[in-house]
């Protein structure tokens, strides 16, 4: 009879290098930061969102409508003559989403009834 030569049994061991481990690290914590980055993004708007929706839910408002030649600061004057007009021409920008604090006559906005 002829003899099988003996196999050794060889076991191959993965031998990773430093910058394979972060290489490594780094491809295995990209998912992670890319999700905690969307739920920066996603998570905050929804959360200011809901946030203004509730505020506006909950305020009612009175409406004026501006006439010739009248201003912000006039009004302002006019709805509430015991707070500082600044404040609520700012309250009123606000509140109606101006993009600055022009008006033309004959445009309506709303005033909280704070004032």
């Amino acid at each position: 009879m002829t003899a099988l030569p003996a196999t050794a049994s060889h076991t191959v061991r993965l031998r990773i290098t430093r910058r394979g481990r972060v290489v490594l690290a780094a491809l295995a914590s990209i998912p992670l930061i890319a999700g905690m980055v969307a739920l920066a993004l996603f998570g905050a708007n929804s959360a200011v969102a809901d946030g203004a929706e509730s505020s506006a839910a909950s305020q009612t408002f009175d409406y004026v409508t501006i006439q010739a030649g009248e201003t912000l600061w006039a009004l302002a004057e006019e709805i509430a003559p015991s707070a500082d007009p600044r404040d609520v021409i700012a309250d009123i920008v606000s509140l109606n989403q101006l993009p600055s604090a022009e008006v033309q006559p004959g445009q309506k906005l709303a005033v909280p009834n704070e004032y």
